[in-house]
């Protein structure tokens, strides 16, 4: 069957829609802080922290090419070159200095030049400043427990929570925190080794039994971003989501209004607790 030319133009501007709706959503996904459909690049950056990571991470790319294609340029010499047809006689060169001076000094010269911006973004990572607010989460299996010392020390559980979107990711109770803040995060856990990670904020640290943990991040834009326990933890790993709800400081302020009377009994009515009655 024959489709005529108007038909045929029809189906090319309804892809090219479909194309560029597609690109759109997967933008729209990644301002949320969260994966998008065929994502190629690290997600969208929220932090000052996961800024570096991705100029680091672009500069390698460069630099990983710029190899690969040097070697593949080698190979292909070598291979139209030095091949028998080419060659009847083989060479019988057993070394040569300048080419084994440059290939050791060479790679050298670039593990140095890798290694600056590697351990900037280290100390970057590692150095806390001078915190805003502190908050302790501690992994449980398998959901997370988040403390506010700072502010009327309430504690809650976050849980998966199946009624909501995204799927798997989202929570009953997210964590919630000022914008343009420096928030100290302290990690432990309650049971098991499990991880604290959160692509958009360029975090992930482990929550170790009997040990704290410290990690930092200021989020610079407005949203909801989700992260995932990162270390294998058991049964229900694939299930145990972390999501953070970044407000204004007059929301914050608000929040821990309401956060401090709806939390005021949450040792006794916890999750945890609920569980550990129950057994």
């Amino acid at each position: 069957m024959k489709m005529s030319k108007g038909r045929i133009g029809r189906r090319l501007l309804g892809l090219a829609v479909a194309g560029v709706t597609l690109v759109a959503g997967g933008t729209a996904f990644a301002e949320l802080g969260q994966p998008a459909p065929w994502e190629y690049k690290l997600q969208g950056s929220a932090s000052p922290v996961m800024d570096t990571i991705t100029s680091f991470h672009n500069i390698l790319l460069w630099i990983i090419t710029i190899i690969t294609l040097f070697v593949l340029g080698l190979l292909i010499a070598i291979v139209v070159k030095f091949n028998a047809k080419a060659n009847p006689i083989p060479s019988k060169t057993t070394h040569n200095t300048l080419i084994e001076v440059a290939w050791t000094l060479l790679p050298v010269l670039i593990l140095v030049g890798i290694a600056v911006p590697s351990f900037r973004l280290l100390f970057e990572e590692l150095d806390v400043p001078k915190a805003d607010l502190t908050i302790k989460a501690t992994g449980k299996q398998w959901y997370w427990s988040y403390a506010y010392p700072d502010n009327g020390k309430f504690e809650f559980d976050s849980l998966l929570a199946t009624d909501k979107q995204p799927r798997l990711l989202a929570v009953d109770n997210e964590m919630v925190v000022p914008v343009n803040k420096v928030v100290r995060v302290q990690t432990t856990g309650a049971d098991v080794i499990h991880s604290f990670s959160i692509p958009a904020f360029g975090i992930k640290i482990d929550a170790i039994p009997g040990r704290l943990n410290e990690t930092w991040f200021k989020a610079t834009k407005v949203g909801m971003y989700y992260g995932q326990c990162s270390q294998l933890c058991g049964k229900d790993h694939a299930f145990m989501p972390i999501a953070v709800r970044v407000v204004s400081d007059q929301e914050f302020a608000a929040w821990v209004t309401t956060a401090q009377k709806k939390y005021a009994a949450v040792p006794a009515n916890s999750f945890a607790s609920v569980a550990a009655a129950a057994q």
